[in-house]
């Protein structure tokens, strides 16, 4: 066998060992959760967007009751621990009362993440 074909093999079982070691990228996660009101009333299919310093956003939906469950990873529930901040938007598909700016678009919004169970409720009101 040529030594250049050698040198290849060995690297790819080099890479298909650390593929399996188990080792994984993900940073640590808490799992999110919450409501989203406006006026009391609770604000459905509004997505909750939470974007840390550094890494992957993690991004929830609310149901007919206004609750969300962020969601990492398609089929991964969390949030990146340490600080994040928050916004909310609708899907172009999605409609619902007006978002206030600074839950939107120019949000204040700002939580830190903790390991294991956080509750992170956003009660909207509008600026009058």
């Amino acid at each position: 066998m040529p030594r250049f074909a050698c040198v290849q093999l060995s690297l790819a079982t080099l890479g298909i060992c650390f593929g399996c070691s188990g080792v994984s990228d993900q940073p640590e996660l808490g799992d999110v959760s919450g409501k989203v009101t406006l006026g009391g009333e609770p604000v459905v299919n509004v997505s909750v967007y939470f974007k840390p310093d550094i890494g992957r956003m993690s991004i929830g939906k609310t149901d007919e009751n206004g609750h969300y469950i962020a969601m990492y990873l398609i089929d991964q529930e969390g949030v990146k621990v340490g600080p994040n901040k928050v916004w909310l938007e609708y899907a172009p598909d999605d409609l619902g009362p007006p978002i206030p700016p600074k839950y939107g678009s120019q949000s204040e919004l700002k939580t830190e993440v903790k390991p294991g169970d956080n509750v992170f409720d956003i009660e909207m009101k509008t600026s009058k």
